[in-house]
């Protein structure tokens, strides 16, 4: 495709995000406005919205290249994602009648409230939000590179200034809004292109002769193995359940029944999805099978088989698709940031006056820190695989062990936290290892878990109620909206 036609037609579409973030922030007031859409989200914008996320960078870069070398194990990024999001729905969904606002609050609620367990988790979320962004423009920066012939380092920086501005203008309203309209658009355009791929290479009988058979026997396991394809889907699911993003569409949706209705949708379409992107990847494959780079197979079919029109509307999806993902996590790191950081280093919250101001100018400096470590890497699957494993395997298991056991204390969180990086390390770092899990995922859960378990029953157990535990966050979080310190709230809530 012409590359001036794209930059034009892509230059167009991020106006109209601008102008989108602009109108749909009129009516904002408070720091739950901008970064919670007022807490409002209707059915179809958290569906629009979850299903966009996970039809962005993941799939339309990480599994089509991925099916493009290694068949249909490209499906397992799919379906580890579509069981993450169903148990999503299942086991979390709830956690919306107690109003978090952030990850770590949840994550110390369970703990009772523990204010060195909010504040680790703080810090890792926040650099767990800043991963993921990267992951997003290093996706999408990939992209424009590729169809645009620009330079990486330079595509990786508008596309983190394209989308910083319509954001920082709109907030958490214009995310789902921009997301939804894309999620419609891309997904019509991921099916249209599995078809007229296919098609074009002439059926599916060449689309096997073209592959290795062992990547087109059931999920690639021939050629993966059985742990490294388990270890894959699974390292997707645990992406879900502990990425702060999705956490943050709990906390946004207008009910419990809401979340769940969409939550569930999206994980139904989504393992219809999976197979998609392993078709496009393997037809990419059969028709050129010397593609210097595996992350470029979803650009170059969309410009190989589709006709102009249809191709440049779907490339820009694709594209926008990576913003919206990379929005999402900006937001859920600002949130993180002005909620949890910022009073760990003040000691106190910012006003209900500043904090929309405080949001925007907190948003340019997260996607600043998230394109440095973009401009460090160009593997997504590797650099989303380690940063989960690392970062949140143990944000998971806290998660689950404080959902579901009332035994689970601040020092077995801590330990949690700590067992899993220390597996994720150990596993990267011994090559045998590595090759025998396919990724650190595994170890790193299940030695979070011994870890959490074993801490906890060592140690005494925790003596705060969840009532008392919830009414010092709400207190903490009510001062941002009254212009309060933490040394001035919490007593009146607990007394009551």
């Amino acid at each position: 495709m012409n590359s001036t036609l794209f930059l034009t037609g892509f230059g167009v579409y991020v106006v109209f995000l601008i102008w989108l973030g602009w109108f749909v922030s009129r009516n904002q007031k408070s720091g739950e406005d901008f970064l919670l859409g007022g807490r409002g989200l209707p059915l179809f914008l958290v569906l629009g919205t979850t299903v966009a996320t996970m039809v962005g960078t993941g799939s339309s870069m990480g599994a089509v290249g991925f099916g493009y070398a290694n068949g249909w194990a490209g499906a397992l990024y799919g379906i580890g994602g579509a069981l993450g999001i169903l148990l999503l729905a299942k086991w979390f969904a709830p956690v919306r009648m107690l109003n978090f606002m952030t990850m770590s609050e949840e994550l110390a609620y369970y703990v009772g409230a523990n204010k060195v367990v909010k504040n680790v988790v703080g810090i890792l979320i926040f650099i767990a939000s800043i991963g993921w962004l990267g992951a997003h423009i290093l996706g999408g920066g990939m992209y424009l590179a590729w169809i645009a012939d620009l330079d990486m380092n330079t595509a990786k920086i508008v596309i983190a200034a394209a989308f910083t501005i319509y954001v920082v203008i709109g907030g958490y309203t214009a995310v789902v809004w921009t997301d939804t309209i894309q999620a419609i658009i891309l997904f019509a355009g991921f099916i249209l292109m599995a078809v007229l791929s296919v098609e074009h290479i002439g059926g599916l009988d060449n689309l096997y002769a073209a592959m290795d058979p062992a990547t087109t026997s059931f999920l690639a396991i021939e050629k993966l193995g059985i742990i490294p394809a388990v270890s894959l889907a699974m390292v997707v699911g645990v992406g879900v359940l502990a990425t702060p993003s999705f956490r943050q569409r709990i906390y946004s949706g207008k009910d419990v029944s809401t979340i769940r209705r969409s939550f569930v949708m999206s994980g139904v379409l989504y393992l219809f999805f999976s197979i998609i992107p392993a078709v496009i990847g393997m037809a990419a494959h059969a028709i050129n099978p010397e593609l210097n780079n595996a992350n470029f197979a979803f650009p170059y079919v969309a410009a190989t088989v589709l006709p102009v029109g249809i191709g440049l509307v779907v490339l820009i999806a694709g594209l926008s698709a990576t913003m919206s993902s990379a929005s999402s996590d900006a937001i859920a790191g600002v949130s993180i940031l002005l909620r949890d950081i910022y009073i760990m280093f003040t000691g106190k919250v910012p006003s209900k006056e500043k904090m929309v101001s405080y949001s925007r100018f907190a948003l340019v400096i997260v996607i600043g820190c998230a394109l440095l470590f973009a401009l460090t890497s160009n593997d997504i699957i590797s650099y989303i695989t380690k940063m989960i494993s690392t970062v949140m395997s143990g944000m998971f298991v806290c998660g689950m062990l404080g959902r579901f056991w009332n035994r689970y204390n601040w020092q077995g969180a801590l330990a949690t936290l700590a067992g899993a990086s220390i597996a994720s390390f150990a596993v990267m770092f011994n090559a045998d290892w590595s090759a025998f899990w396919g990724n650190p995922c595994i170890p790193s859960v299940l030695t979070a878990l011994v870890a959490g378990v074993a801490v906890s029953l060592v140690t005494p157990a925790n003596t705060v109620t969840k009532e008392e535990a919830k009414a010092i966050l709400d207190a903490e979080r009510n001062a941002m909206e009254q212009s309060e310190t933490p040394a001035t709230v919490g007593k009146p809530a607990l007394a009551e």
